[in-house]
């Protein structure tokens, strides 16, 4: 063998071997992409799972209805395609249903922080204008208006002292849409006898006999 030929020898035997590598490599990938397809996506499936339970916990079922209803179908569709040994469309859904489930948390969040602004909102209004209503009782004029006209009244801010205070214990347990219906029904009552207070005051057209 001439030394000339020595060097082209080499270069050729390490051509081969760099496509015979690269061979391998493309082996091992589609083998591990293979082996990847080849069970159950059990692990994604339990990601799904939690971020479902913690949506769950976060408020989902009732300020992310439609996101959360997405995920558990998408989670629902990845058993259905494990059972059908489609494995691949099993990780799809469930990497659906995990990316759903996480968008269901964040909404609940934002819709839970909005709710409680309402609820504190409605609350606040009507806590004013039952004070309102009370301060105006105190009025000279007020006192002097029939027994029969005070008392009913009264009575009527009693019951709603009564709603509001539920309306503050539903507002700490995090019950933000009873606290919304409680505030509007206490503003309602309060408002009614506000105008009879003021009808009860007002000159009658003809001037009051004595």
């Amino acid at each position: 063998m001439s030394l000339e030929r020595v060097p082209y020898t080499q270069l050729s035997m390490s051509r081969a071997s760099s496509r015979l590598y690269c061979r391998l490599s493309l082996v091992v990938v589609v083998a591990a992409l293979a082996a990847a397809c080849a069970e159950p996506p059990s692990k994604e499936m339990n990601q799904a799972q939690g971020a479902i339970d913690a949506a769950r916990a976060a408020g989902a079922e009732e300020y992310a209805a439609d996101e959360l209803k997405a995920a558990v179908d998408a989670l629902a569709q990845s058993e259905e395609a494990v059972t059908a040994n489609d494995y691949r469309l099993a990780l799809a859904h469930a990497l659906d249903s995990r990316e759903s489930a996480q968008n269901a948390a964040k909404t609940a969040v934002d819709g839970r922080a909005r709710a409680r602004g309402d609820a504190e909102r409605e609350l606040a209004e009507a806590t004013a204008l039952f004070e309102r209503a009370e301060t105006r009782m105190k009025e000279p004029a007020v006192a002097r208006l029939p027994r029969r006209t005070l008392t009913e009244v009264e009575t009527q801010l009693d019951t709603v002292r009564t709603s509001l205070q539920e309306a503050r214990t539903a507002l700490e347990d995090e019950r933000y849409g009873r606290v919304g219906t409680i505030a509007s029904e206490a503003s309602r009552l309060v408002q009614a006898q506000l105008t009879a207070i003021d009808d009860a005051l007002a000159p009658s057209p003809r001037g009051r006999r004595r």
